[in-house]
């Protein structure tokens, strides 16, 4: 499908360059640090859907954190820079912002699958009808593993009582059809967990439409947006989603193992007798330290804590969340469209009949990924590519992951990597 963008056909490389001339956000570029070839030249990193470019501030953060430690001791939670005592709170109003949140709603905290874990214990409340739970077709296989075992928990049936929706749009499945299977279906279902962008496929689902359908037949809605956050826009808050979760380490940048961020409605908030795994982080920090013997919750997202925060995990993190509060998720949205469109007219153009691409063709059913399935499949694609200086993500049997993620990436790489591909496929 042509995209309405490019009426004219930009398959110099002079178009590319000018793209990118006057691209306002191009020089964010500088502020990562871009892994080299052998001859010294940065690879075309297309795979920040799994694992983001490091921050040129994040060393700097760690070492000041490294430093503190060195030199106040224990004194450092409550001195420094930025005192460990409330660090965490230092990334709450990035995350709410990009999210769509108010601050109140989210805290980052422990790993994405950890946290789907304890937000299940809260939003996963079946009854002798409804005790299914909703997911799509080729979840990321950790969020499949956390629902079965909530369905075991519950003495519940991990295959009988989970309920996969299969694609009917070739890769992808079409709003309509999971609307409809609500209202023929809602009153078995408990809970949804989707994944806001697909990990595999890469669409991106309607995530307000979702939610208000099944909010319709009283089902909690959850979304694992590991995929999403740092991506697409999002509006949590008015969207009225229950509950939601992602990792910091993706398009978020924060480094191997980023901490996570979390996401509960404010009306979920400040309420004792909610189904909750408790720890002594989750207590009302004005009182915390009176070691009380009775757990009194934060009115916050902040209440599912259950301990206290690794400084030296968070601090990459933040330096990332520093720079895209300059860049502000919307101009990055704009610019990963216009991003996304362009690679996918070059491939179009001229891999046409080699790549198949299993993404949605519209930008507000997508991210910044791209699918590409090979239609005839090359042994070692991907040793082919990096050899050719293009660090991409491959998944069985057949697809190539690509992210043009637009805080990094460049209309220049994205023409680099067609040409490249269109090389080692014509061989």
């Amino acid at each position: 499908m042509k995209m309405n963008l490019l009426e004219v056909s930009p398959t110099d490389l002079n178009y590319a360059l000018e793209q990118d001339q006057n691209d306002p956000l191009a020089h964010f570029r500088e502020r990562f640090h871009l892994p080299k070839t052998d001859s010294g030249e940065p690879f075309i990193y297309f795979c920040g859907n799994s694992l983001g470019l490091q921050p040129d501030t994040a060393s700097q953060f760690v070492n000041e954190e490294l430093d503190t430690w060195k030199k106040l001791g224990v004194d450092g939670h409550l001195a420094g820079k930025r005192p460990w005592l409330p660090y965490h709170e230092f990334l709450t109003q990035y995350s709410a912002d990009i999210v769509g949140a108010l601050e109140k709603e989210v805290v980052v905290m422990n790993s994405l699958s950890v946290n789907l874990n304890l937000l299940m214990t809260s939003f996963y409340r079946p009854n002798d009808q409804k005790k299914k739970i909703f997911m799509e077709h080729n979840t990321f296989p950790s969020d499949r593993y956390a629902v079965q075992s909530q369905l075991k928990f519950h003495g519940n049936n991990p295959i009988d009582d989970l309920i996969i929706l299969t694609p009917d749009d070739g890769a992808n499945i079409t709003t309509n059809r999971i609307l409809d299977y609500f209202d023929q279906n809602g009153s078995e279902i408990a809970m949804v967990l989707i994944g806001g962008v697909n990990y595999y496929s890469g669409q991106a689902f309607n995530m307000k439409a979702i939610t208000n359908k099944a909010h319709e037949h009283n089902c909690l809605v959850g979304f694992d947006l590991a995929h999403a956050t740092g991506n697409i826009r999002l509006k949590l808050h008015d969207w009225g989603v229950d509950f939601a979760a992602w990792c910091g380490y993706k398009y978020l940048n924060g480094g191997p193992g980023a901490p996570s961020g979390v996401f509960i409605h404010e009306r979920h908030l400040g309420l004792k007798d909610i189904p909750r795994f408790e720890g002594w982080w989750g207590h009302d920090k004005s009182t915390r330290f009176a070691m009380s013997d009775e757990f009194d919750p934060m009115n916050t997202a902040e209440a599912w804590q259950l301990s206290n925060p690794s400084i030296f995990a968070m601090a990459p993190l933040l330096a990332s969340l520093e720079i895209f509060h300059e860049t502000g998720i919307s101009n990055l949205r704009e610019k990963s469209v216009r991003l996304t469109n362009y690679l996918e007219y070059l491939i179009q153009e001229n891999l046409n009949n080699k790549i198949e691409i299993i993404t949605p063709s519209t930008s507000k059913d997508r991210g910044c990924q791209l699918s590409l399935r090979m239609i005839h499949p090359i042994e070692n694609i991907m040793d082919k590519l990096h050899k050719t200086g293009i660090i991409a993500d491959w998944r069985e049997p057949d697809v190539i992951r690509i992210a043009p993620v637009p805080l990094y990436n460049s209309f220049g790489d994205c023409f680099e990597f067609v040409e490249r591909l269109e090389k080692i496929l014509h061989g």
